[in-house]
């Protein structure tokens, strides 16, 4: 367990390390409870760090020995690491630790998972492998060789020699520790091989346990498919003769882009169309992508310290979405974007846990792999590429690959890469980088003579630590239609700079309708007050499929408002446009699909507060219920054809093409469920050939509330498919009726099967249980306690995992006072754990003030 006690770490105190690493030879003796691991690392000062202590990193290790030129010391050794006296030149460092990975729960440094070895070093877990400088811009070579039974042994880089017990590993390019990895185990692998441009093969492996074989061929693909995208559209050819992925089940995060050997999440590799459904088949291809993308933009080029985090993660979520794009369909692919950064981004930024995008301090690092690291941070990348084009974005990332290749880089060097290469002054720009919360930019119009005027102020409300707000360049894409339909001006960037700026169009014969914001060209809320009029003609008319489904969205939130707050009917005006997109056969059909959904029940309680109105949860959920209801019986006669329409009778893929029509065919029937009971579900679940059908029904099945003989059915077919359960545990009590939900998460933890030490498991069930929004949110308090007890005994053996769950508490605030008592006494709880580990104890603390 790390030292509870906070320390904050501050973005203005960086110091260069004393000392670069010239090489580092590991060598590790694999045993459960008792692995050694000996290092040889060349040390030699740094001239452009200031003169400092020499101290490396440790972490829970036994140190047997250490030694300077051949020489034993004995160094000072302290929780957190050690300090020892060096010589004022180079000098060989040697030592050997001894540690326990069987029982490291914590799933940090080298670990145990269902008998393999494993690691995960990111971000400071090397330190409990070794003592080293544990830190991204100490960059070197490692060889490493590792001893043990164990069938497969793989480490980094290229594999040099092996023999009986024992195999050696180099990799040629200059790494931080945080990339290094090791694993070992008795696995098999599926192979295959890539052919770079220039020429050269490359050896290709998923590697998994006997047994999933079978699921490894669209991974497979994936790899392939992102090798030759990052070729043809970045210029990015690999560089090893070899790339490896493994398939872990005990893993903390999706995946890991150590140089070489990515280290996989089972749930985001494996697949078939028997156990994964097509959003599996879409995260996997997207995250296989993200992780080989990394080694680019993560590997070859990292980041100076754990502040310049977005400088790794923003650019590579950007640059997969971007392939998930060319993959699939665009439109979606960014509608679906801005409904996950709403979900998650967006509430970050308005509650206790906003931050930038680059940090100014942190005091545990693995807080803030965030949503606004992540997400946000890739959105300020594709701001950047709308401002600068398509054209320039190409040169600036040549130049950053070129100047940068081998550098432990900061958001600095990014941006004046991109001023050098475009000649633009970037500086406020860089507000993107160093403000948090989200800008909301309210519009006014005025239109005389065939001059049509736009008027844009923006303002971010105050955030943790940010009171005053600069105003910040936002790119708004404005598209106008004329009153036919017609678009009379085509999309239009306006770069905005000042808190209140006017855009005008001339040439106009009439009063346009204006469709702003397209594509969702900026992350900010947009406060424009329509006429519901308005927004029906652009959501018949808009050439804009964003635009199109926002103004959908946004006639739905109104809808909902008045049903919450009035009492109201359901708008039928909405239903009856919606219908006409709905029936249109010539839209794709996933966008259909989306069209279809209504916003989330937490989204609805985030607009009620953002209006002056404390949220009920209750009576979100009865609003929702009455108007899919309303839907339901309004399209009564519309709902057999549409699913017939969407039916799919060809072999199974999880392309775009066929995974549009079932994402359709599904919607729909989550409707008619509303209207039969679950006859249709049943019928669908009996025939279904694919778990993307088959979950689907199942989930109707228990809205309806006639799920028993199902869900019986499933255990017995999937037990001993460990992700397929995952996804049986998360749907009871995801699906259930709010006021079952506590209840049933907390018999399921009770099952013998729920092991609440395997990530994917525990946050199958409690991360089921926050997004049952009423259900989290019961009256009496019982999921805010069931989730706190578990979070408490999770951080003793995963602070983690466990602190990345307290973030479900981030929006306690927005509730009436009742509510919040509840959820201020369960955090109290929680902080006042002893022992708590410094992960959670940040989290806590934050959520509190």
């Amino acid at each position: 367990m790390k030292d509870a006690s906070p320390q904050t770490i501050y973005l203005k105190d960086y110091t260069p390390f004393g000392w670069q690493v010239a090489d580092v030879h590991l060598t590790v003796a694999l045993a459960p409870n008792a692995t050694r691991v000996k290092s040889r690392i060349h040390f030699v000062p740094n001239p452009n760090a200031p003169e400092q202590e020499f101290f490396l990193h440790g972490e829970e290790l036994k140190l047997i020995r250490a030694a300077i030129d051949g020489e034993e010391v004995a160094p000072e050794i302290t929780p957190q690491g050690l300090r020892c006296k060096v010589p004022s030149g180079p000098f060989l460092w040697e030592s050997e630790v001894e540690i326990a990975p069987a029982e490291n729960f914590a799933l940090e440094g080298l670990y145990m998972s269902n008998g393999m070895y494993c690691t995960q070093c990111e971000a400071e877990g090397f330190r409990k492998i070794t003592y080293y400088p544990d830190r991204p811009d100490v960059m070197a070579t490692f060889t490493v060789r590792i001893e043990g039974d164990e069938a497969v042994k793989l480490s980094n880089g290229n594999p040099t020699d092996s023999g009986e017990g024992w195999a050696e590993w180099h990799d040629p390019w200059p790494k931080p520790a945080y990339l290094f990895a090791l694993v070992a185990g008795d696995l098999v692998n599926h192979p295959g091989e890539f052919t770079t441009r220039s020429g050269k093969t490359v050896e290709l492996n998923i590697w998994v346990r006997p047994g999933d074989e079978d699921k490894c061929a669209f991974g497979m693909e994936a790899l392939k498919a992102s090798m030759k995208w990052d070729e043809e559209v970045y210029g990015r050819e690999y560089d090893l003769d070899i790339f490896n992925i493994v398939a872990v089940d005990d893993f903390n995060m999706g995946a890991m882009e150590n140089k070489g050997l990515n280290i996989f999440n089972s749930s985001c590799v494996l697949a078939s169309p028997e156990t994964s459904t097509d959003a599996n088949f879409e995260r996997i291809e997207a995250i296989i992508a993200h992780e080989y993308f990394h080694n680019w933009t993560g590997n070859r080029i990292t980041c100076r310290d754990w502040f310049q985090l977005c400088l790794k993660e923003g650019l590579t979520v950007f640059r997969d979405s971007q392939f998930t794009s060319d993959m699939r369909s665009a439109e979606v692919k960014r509608i679906s974007d801005v409904i996950d950064l709403r979900a998650r981004q967006f509430p970050e930024d308005q509650g206790p846990l906003s931050h930038p995008v680059r940090p100014e301090s942190f005091q545990e690092i693995n807080n803030f792999y965030t949503a606004t690291v992540y997400e946000k941070g890739a959105e300020v990348i594709g701001m950047l590429k709308r401002l600068v084009g398509d054209e320039d974005y190409a040169k600036a990332l040549d130049l950053y690959f070129e100047r940068h290749d081998g550098d432990a880089a900061t958001i600095e060097d990014w941006l004046t890469v991109f001023e050098d290469a475009t000649g633009r002054d970037l500086a406020q720009f860089k507000r993107w980088y160093s403000q948090s919360g989200t800008p909301h930019l309210s519009v006014t119009e005025d239109y005389a003579d065939g001059v049509y005027t736009l008027t844009f102020k923006q303002h971010t409300p105050p955030t943790p630590g940010q009171s005053e707000k600069a105003p910040q360049v936002l790119p708004i894409a404005v598209g106008l239609l004329n009153p036919n339909g017609d678009e009379v001006v085509p999309t239009t960037v306006l770069e905005m700079t000042e808190a209140e700026q006017s855009f005008s169009f001339d040439g106009l014969s009439s009063k346009p309708v204006p469709s702003i914001l397209r594509g969702f060209s900026a992350p900010v809320v947009l406060e424009r007050e329509t006429a519901p009029e308005e927004k029906r003609f652009l959501l018949a008319h808009d050439t804009d499929a964003f635009n199109r489904w926002e103004a959908s969205r946004d006639l739905a939130r109104a809808c909902l408002y008045a049903m919450i707050t009035e009492g109201a009917g359901p708008d039928t005006a909405w239903i009856d446009a919606l219908e006409q997109v709905v029936r249109d056969a010539d839209l794709d059909p996933a966008f259909r699909a989306l069209m279809l959904s209504l916003p989330t029940q937490s989204e609805l309680a985030q607009m009620l507060h953002a209006r002056g109105v404390t949220p009920d949860p209750d009576a979100i959920y009865a609003a929702t219920e009455a108007l899919k209801n309303a839907m339901a019986e309004r399209w009564s006669a519309l709902l057999p054809a549409l699913r017939e329409e969407s039916a799919v009778t060809a072999a199974y893929s999880p392309g775009a093409e066929q995974s549009g029509k079932r994402a359709l065919g599904n919607a729909v029937l989550a409707l008619q469920t509303r209207l039969d009971g679950g006859k249709a579900a049943q019928a669908q679940y009996d025939a279904a050939d694919n778990m993307t059908m088959q979950l689907s029904a199942l989930s109707c099945l228990i809205s309806a509330g006639a799920e028993e003989t199902a869900l019986a059915a499933f255990e017995a077919q999937w037990k001993d498919d460990r992700l397929v359960m995952d996804k049986w545990f998360a749907l009871q009590v995801a699906a259930t009726a709010p006021e079952n939900a506590a209840t049933r998460a907390s018999a399921l933890t009770e099952r013998a099967d729920f092991d609440w030490k395997n990530p994917n498991r525990f946050r199958a069930v409690m991360g089921s249980l926050a997004m049952n929004h009423a259900g989290f949110h019961a009256k009496d308090g019982s999921g805010y306690k069931l989730l706190a007890d578990w979070l408490i005994k999770l951080d003793e053996k995963n602070p983690q995992t466990a602190a990345r769950m307290c973030s479900v508490f981030q929006t306690w605030k927005r509730y009436d006072t009742q509510r919040q008592a509840l959820m201020q006494a369960e955090l109290e709880r929680i902080a006042a754990k002893p022992g708590l580990s410094r992960d959670v104890t940040e989290m806590v603390t934050r959520l509190l003030s």
